[in-house]
């Protein structure tokens, strides 16, 4: 029978017999230190690398690390994400309000100091729900509800109507404040999913918005909202602005985001009786 051959590993010498010895004759190196050489050493496997196997697995493993960690990562950010939507959306209803200056001081503070009723509006114009102004104005309005913002601004009482629309490649939307008539305009805020740059684009501009500032929407107390038109172009019967130049469709967008949106608060526009605020006295 073939004896078997053992190398140490330390000096190199051969040893031959059925197992290794106890420590080596050259260089008194343990029997942990000697290793199984010639055919019958255990043949080694290893994986091959250039393998389809291999990168289907190496691939597998790290779409799994990967998604795993965007998953914590998103985890962990989302309540800070869902916090910056909320001050975001607050600063949109506030930037309806131009007397307010949004750069200085914290937004949330002056919300909370100038938005000072959240109601839902039946569409004959009453209130059917108070919410908190605070913590709840981004509450959706149920089917047949309005949501109606209420501020008070220097101890005048302005209402803040949400707008929604479309434009040229997607949707348009923004917040249009009134006075306490509920018909002129004290000041818009327009804001754009997609318009093109520099021209559709334009209708979430200081330059446009501030065009609306004193305007009416009711004309001999009927509602008639805000026509939109070319420069130099006259309409009868309605209040106006000049449209942005090259970008109609966008122009006559918000034209038709104007009167629609308002257009469902008609019975509330007509009615003398104003929201109360959450105490239930009259603002």
């Amino acid at each position: 029978m073939a004896t078997k051959k053992f190398r140490c590993k330390v000096c190199g010498y051969i040893y031959e017999g059925e197992q290794a010895p106890e420590k080596c004759p050259v260089c008194n190196a343990p029997a942990s230190e000697f290793e199984l050489v010639g055919e019958d050493k255990p043949e080694k496997k290893t994986f091959n690398k250039n393998s389809n196997t291999y990168i289907l697995v190496y691939t597998a493993v790290i779409v799994v690390i990967v998604s795993l960690l965007l998953s914590f990562t998103s985890a962990m950010l989302k309540a800070r994400q869902d916090d910056n939507v909320k001050l975001d959306t607050k600063k949109q209803i506030l930037s309806s309000l131009p007397t307010l200056d949004l750069t200085q001081g914290d937004v949330a503070t002056l919300y909370a100091n100038t938005i000072v009723a959240y109601e839902l509006l039946d569409v004959e114009g009453n209130v059917v729900s108070k919410l908190d102004p605070v913590d709840d104005f981004d509450v959706k309005a149920a089917e047949g509800q309005l949501p109606l913002y209420v501020a008070n601004v220097d101890g005048a009482t302005k209402y803040i109507i949400p707008l929604n629309g479309a434009g040229l490649w997607g949707a348009i939307w923004g917040y249009i404040a009134l006075n306490d008539d509920k018909n002129t305009v004290y000041g818009v805020y327009f804001s754009h999913a997609s318009e093109t740059p520099g021209l559709g684009s334009n209708i979430a501009t200081p330059k446009f918005q501030k065009q609306f500032e004193g305007k009416q929407i009711m004309n001999n107390g009927v509602f008639v909202s805000i026509a939109i038109v070319k420069e130099g172009q006259k309409v009868v019967g309605q209040d106006q602005v000049d449209g942005i130049s090259g970008s109609t469709i966008t122009s006559k967008g918000v034209e038709s985001m104007l009167k629609n949106s308002i257009g469902a608060y008609s019975a509330f526009l007509d009615n003398p009786q104003q929201p109360t605020n959450e105490g239930g006295n009259e603002l």
